[in-house]
């Protein structure tokens, strides 16, 4: 009875263990999106620093509310539009500074004007309309133009229980602190989030290739060189040996044998099981060799470790038990078609637990240095697609990622997610956004490029892929070759 419940105890930990980190997976990948990332910091990030601000400003508790409108709307600004023309910590500073000094010198023209102290003056139209002229006029000559300046233009002018000058040195550390934050966090978490964020980045490094079809070597070629840009990088080539070659491997065997026949029934058992073992170690001999020729190949021409496994049984079973086994955590196979569609191998990569790319070589290209991106959304496919590129086409190539939209006031949109999801690749790069259908834009443009990169839709429902199709299913006949990313499940 003990040793039931201990079992089931061990099972349900285990299924939760199971749970946890499938959310976390898709937790990370949820926060691969630009934008989720950005609503994420601004939700956690900024009121711990305006709590910091508050903490620092207790000691002046009049001025604390008369404090926080500007720096909130002001730390939102920054933190909303990391790369934007109002995303300056100096500007920041600067801007909510001379508001303050602004509005300070509206109060102090209109004290001496009406013969009044300051704090005696009131709030008066003249004084806020003239708070308001100097500081639009003072930012844009200085080019430190800030939004919420203008809230401390016109703060200021209601700050009675102190100083004028209390007021303009509180903003001015408050601005400071709100800053060096935004600084911090910008220069060493947002502009390094594919390092931190993005798997493919440090990962996707041990390709397993297996070696199927007519395009095998050049898809090994294409693997290896995805595998070079990191240098902890290798390749494994897998030959799965089926029945026909170890039956056509048995024939070879007993013609070269015949000669000495088996006298009896044990004699036969005995011999035939000879021959079959016989038979699956000269094919797997045989691929082996075969398998070395292009391992050779590839440490010559692209300078990466290149191993060969052969194995035998269940293809699917085996590509992904080899994959394991070698500790690889992508798998680039040709792509494969039948009637029409997928082949079931390639399907059973797409949906099974590592990242892998159908690649379909049409033009015998075996360098891809001109690379054209399609992407429909932001999100861990996209940067996958895009990391691989940028890893073909290193400094001396181009990227051109592109999205199609269907409406003119969809462009603005595009055009910005298309921005924060290139500021993550380190080579020169294009982006386009077209008013077409995918399929058309990629079949005009596909000679310009050695190589386009499509996701394989796998986020899709099955309802969805059946009415509208994947768009590389519904490419046929494209000048270049053809790469289809798939992120593995959890």
């Amino acid at each position: 009875m003990r040793d039931r419940v201990r079992a089931r105890l061990v099972a349900v930990g285990r299924r939760v263990r199971r749970i946890e980190r499938r959310e976390l997976a898709e937790f990370g990948r949820w926060i691969e999106n630009t934008d989720n990332l950005i609503h994420l910091t601004i939700l956690l990030f900024v009121p711990m620093v305006l709590a910091l601000v508050t903490l620092i400003s207790n000691a002046t508790t009049e001025l604390s509310f008369l404090l926080f409108p500007p720096l909130a709307s002001g730390a939102y600004t920054l933190f909303a539009d990391p790369e934007g023309r109002y995303a300056s910590p100096t500007k920041f500073v600067v801007g909510l500074t001379v508001g303050a000094l602004c509005g300070w010198a509206a109060l102090s023209t209109f004290a001496t004007l009406y013969g009044v102290s300051i704090t005696d003056l009131g709030l008066r139209p003249e004084s806020a309309a003239l708070s308001i002229f100097l500081t639009g006029a003072v930012t844009w000559a200085l080019d430190v133009e800030e939004p919420a300046a203008f809230s401390t233009a016109l703060l200021v002018l209601v700050t009675e229980q102190a100083s004028p000058s209390q007021y303009v040195t509180t903003v001015v550390l408050g601005s400071l602190i709100v800053a060096v934050s935004f600084a911090v966090w910008r220069d060493e978490f947002y502009e390094e989030r594919a390092h931190y964020l993005y798997g493919t980045t440090y990962g996707d490094d041990h390709v397993l290739v297996p070696m199927r079809g007519e395009t095998a070597e050049t898809t090994a070629l294409f693997g290896a060189r995805l595998a070079a840009a990191h240098e902890a990088g290798k390749v494994v080539l897998l030959d799965v040996v089926d029945d026909d070659r170890i039956a056509a491997a048995e024939r070879a065997v007993l013609e070269g044998d015949d000669s000495s026949g088996p006298t009896d029934v044990d004699d036969v058992e005995t011999d035939g099981s000879d021959v079959a073992d016989e038979a699956a170690q000269r094919a797997a001999a045989e691929s082996a060799s075969r398998l070395e020729a292009y391992a050779a190949t590839i440490r010559t021409r692209v300078g990466v470790p290149c191993e060969v496994v052969v194995a035998s049984g269940d293809p699917e079973r085996a590509t992904v038990e080899t994959a394991r086994t070698t500790n690889c955590d992508l798998v680039v196979t040709p792509y494969e078609e039948v009637r029409g569609s997928l082949s079931p191998f390639v399907r059973s990569l797409f949906s099974g637990p590592y990242d892998a790319i159908a690649f379909r070589s049409t033009t015998g290209t075996q360098r891809w240095k001109r690379i054209l991106v399609t992407v429909s959304r932001p999100g861990d496919s996209a940067h996958a697609m895009l990391d691989f590129a940028s890893r073909l086409a290193g400094r001396s190539g181009n990227v051109s990622v592109c999205t199609c939209i269907s409406d003119e006031v969809e462009r603005r949109p595009a055009e910005t997610q298309l921005a924060n999801l290139v500021e993550t690749i380190d080579c020169p790069v294009e982006t386009r956004v077209a008013r077409s259908d995918v399929r058309d834009f990629i079949q005009s443009n596909a000679g310009a490029y050695d190589l386009v990169v499509l996701g394989s839709s796998g986020d899709r429902s099955a309802a969805s892929r059946f009415v509208a199709p994947p768009t590389f299913e519904r490419l046929r006949e494209v000048d270049c070759d053809v790469a289809v990313v798939d992120r593995g499940s959890v």
